[in-house]
Parts: C-alpha cells; structure tokens; sequence
C-alpha cells in the first residue's frame, strides 16, 4: 500500500441504528487483515472533546483496541460495541470564517490533539448528516493547521434509521427498523380490530417520512401521514417558504374522512394511522416554544407527542361527524427499532460500507468523503462538497419526492378507501 496510515480510529455518533457492528467489524478487519492497527473510539466525542494533555485518553475507558478475536461473529450482533453519543465538537462553528476563529474551534482542535496523542492517523465516521456535518468541519480544522502538522484523512459512512440522506440510495439499519415497526404495527392491527378501535402511531424518521412510509407500506396500516402530504391548500395563512405551519384541523379532516370511507363503505371500525414524527416541525411556534432542542439545533419530538395530540382531535371529530364514540389511542414507536437483530440486507449493505471506508482511506487514499453504493451494492465515494453547502456548512435532507412511485405506492394501497 502506498499510504502512511498505521493506526484508524473508529468513531460512531448519534442515534443507534441496526446492522453498526458490521459496518465496525468489516472495516476494522479489513485494516487489520493489513497492517494498520484500529481503535474504537467509546461514546462518539465525548472524551475527545473535553481532552487535556495532564488527563491522558484512557484505554478501555476511552478507546478500544479492536482485534480480531473481539470481532469474531460481530456483524450480526445488536447493539454498538463502541457505544455512541451526541456530543458535537462542531456546535460553534456554522460558516467558513468560523474555522478561522480559535474560540470556536477549541473542541476541534481538542478532539484532534486527543486522536494524535494514542497516535491515529486516520479516522472514520460513522453517523447521520449532523455527524456528517462534524466530519466536514473536522477536515476543514484541520486544512488550516501548519503545513508541516500531521493531517489526519477522514472518512464518513452515513448511517440513520431514517434514511433521509443524500449521496446514497439506502442507509444501513432503515430496512431493519421498516421490519421492526411494521411487526408492531401489525400486532396494533389486530388489538385495533379487537376492540373496533384505532391507534395513531407516530413513528421516528426526523424531517423526512421515509421510515414512516416503509413501516406503514410494510405494516399494511389504514393511512399514513409525513410532511411530503402537507401541501399547501393544507398550510396556514402565516406559513413563509422557510417555515410551513399545517392546519391541524385540515389533517384531522383528512384522518376521519378516511375512517368513515372504511366505515361506511367497508364495514371496517377499526385501523392503523402513522404519522411521521417530522409533522412536529410543522406545528406552530406557539406549540412548540417550551420543546428542547439537542445540539444541532433539532427540536425533541418525543416531547411533542404527535400521536396523543391528533387521537385526541380525530376521536373528538369523528364523534362530532357520525355521532359514534371511537376509541383512538396515541403513541409513539421508533426507539424499538434503533437496535434490532439486523436483516440480512442490512447486514450486506452495512458490511459493503464498512469495506468501502478501509478502501477509501488505504486503497484509494481519499480524505473528505462518504462511503456510498449503489446497484448491486457498487461501491463509490461522495466528496464532503458535494453533500455539504460550503456556504453554511449544512446538509440537504432528502424528503421523499412528491408524486415519485415511492410516494405514489402508499397512496395507491389507499385509493380504495379514499376513492
């Protein structure tokens, strides 16, 4: 090989998803099957940025040094056997001019001051577009330290459950967390019918209604929601380009027309409706004013609970509309799925990525790309500009296009009801 890397660094962020281990495994053996030593890096940043010269890394707290009797059988295993986290060594810094300031970039230069003191040469990322986001920032850091410092290449591999991510088709973990909430979904079906009632899921997925579309697809349920359905004859008078706000009342219609066409034209009194949790954002400021926020800005939508918010109004409003009492029942799914036993193509799709980073940083010798595939699981790689504004330093989200035969297929297994 021609590069210099002798020991990568391992490092996973963010919210779990399934099938991580093999992405882990199979880029660590992949080094270590040639000579470059590895590192799993504990809980994401959380000890590289706080790291102090007179407060050494250390090992087993810390990192980890991968070997290949620890990896054996790993791929499939549940969980992250590095542990992960939220902390983000980018926070302060959202322009290029921000890497030029010392202050803000004290937790980059932190985590690489960490890295370099148990001697990595190189690492990998691995998490969502926020994570993506940190790599980037990460690269920039360090293009403005001396000429003569040692500069460590990085690599990205996207990972989320919500596969909302640009630059790849599918993210490892989405096909696994899809089965797993189609089982529950499945399982509410038949209590709902049971007891001639209904049930409002509200599923996980962040902005986009990827997961809320696959679970529901997969899951059979009554009707499914994101915020590629919101259009704009749904939309408040106040609604600006950069911040829609949905008439609920508009959404709750929509609901209990559905479940009357059922009623009445199917003798069905029971169902599933899934409402993407990125429906939360389109909620008004009034709503949403006393809603943390994590450290990348993202409202927690776990506080607004989606789910008991639009069970109340549709059973309220399908009593006003037929003079019958249902029984609608809110809640919330997602964090079941986070570390599932992995399917198989999640393990195929996640072990191809985890082969990828080792090829991009020691075959290909690249610095600031992520890992992608397409097809038949073809490997290729995404400079960090392209997925990037190099304006803000922000990522695109990918939503579902509108009108696409994804989008379409939902609305199609509906037709019969709404028609």
């Amino acid at each position: 090989m021609a590069h210099n890397i002798k020991k990568v660094a391992l490092l996973f962020s963010g919210g779990p998803a399934p099938a991580a281990n093999a992405v882990i495994s199979t880029c660590a053996i992949s080094c270590l099957n040639n000579g470059v030593e590895v590192v799993g890096i504990k809980h994401g940043y959380s000890s590289l940025i706080d790291f102090k010269e007179d407060r050494p890394l250390e090992a087993g707290k810390d990192f980890i040094e991968l070997n290949e009797v620890m990896l054996r059988r790993t791929r499939s295993k549940q969980g992250i056997i590095i542990g992960t986290a939220r902390a983000n060594p980018g926070k302060h810094v959202s322009s290029p001019e921000d890497i030029h300031d010392e202050e803000k970039v004290a937790p980059l230069r932190r985590t690489y001051e960490a890295l370099r003191s148990i001697g990595v040469d190189a690492l990998v990322s691995i998490g969502g577009d926020d994570t993506l986001k940190t790599a980037n920032k990460f690269k920039l850091f360090q293009d403005t330290l001396p000429e003569d410092a040692q500069r460590m290449p990085v690599v990205h591999v996207p990972k989320t459950i919500d596969n909302d991510y640009m630059g790849i088709d599918f993210t490892f973990g989405y096909f696994t967390a899809v089965e797993t909430l189609a089982t529950e979904i499945r399982n509410l079906h038949a209590d709902a019918e049971a007891g001639r009632a209904y049930f409002m899921v509200e599923s996980m997925g962040r902005s986009a209604g990827w997961l809320a579309y696959g679970a529901a697809i997969s899951g059979e349920a009554s009707m499914v929601i994101s915020v590629e359905d919101i259009t704009d004859d749904m939309l408040m008078p106040e609604s600006t380009p950069e911040r829609k706000v949905m008439d609920i009342d508009k959404v709750v219609q929509q609901i209990t027309r559905m479940m009357r066409g059922r009623h009445e034209k199917q003798g069905k009194e029971y169902g599933v409706i899934v409402l993407a949790e990125g429906l939360a954002e389109y909620l008004s400021d009034d709503v949403l004013k006393d809603i943390p926020r994590d450290d990348h800005g993202h409202i927690s939508v776990a506080h607004v609970d989606l789910g008991k918010m639009f069970a109340k109004r549709v059973a309220a409003e399908y009593e006003r509309q037929t003079g019958i009492k249902r029984k609608v029942t809110g809640l919330q799914l997602g964090y079941e799925s986070r570390c599932a036993r992995p399917v198989a193509f999640d393990v195929m799709l996640g072990s191809q990525l985890g082969v990828g980073a080792y090829r991009a940083l020691c075959e290909k010798e690249h610095n600031g790309v992520m890992v992608s595939v397409s097809g038949q699981l073809d490997l290729h790689y995404v400079p960090f500009e392209q997925l990037v504004d190099p304006s803000n330093l922000v990522t695109v989200v990918r939503f579902i296009p509108p009108g696409s035969d994804f989008h379409k297929l939902a609305r199609f297994l509906e037709a019969s009801i709404n028609d």
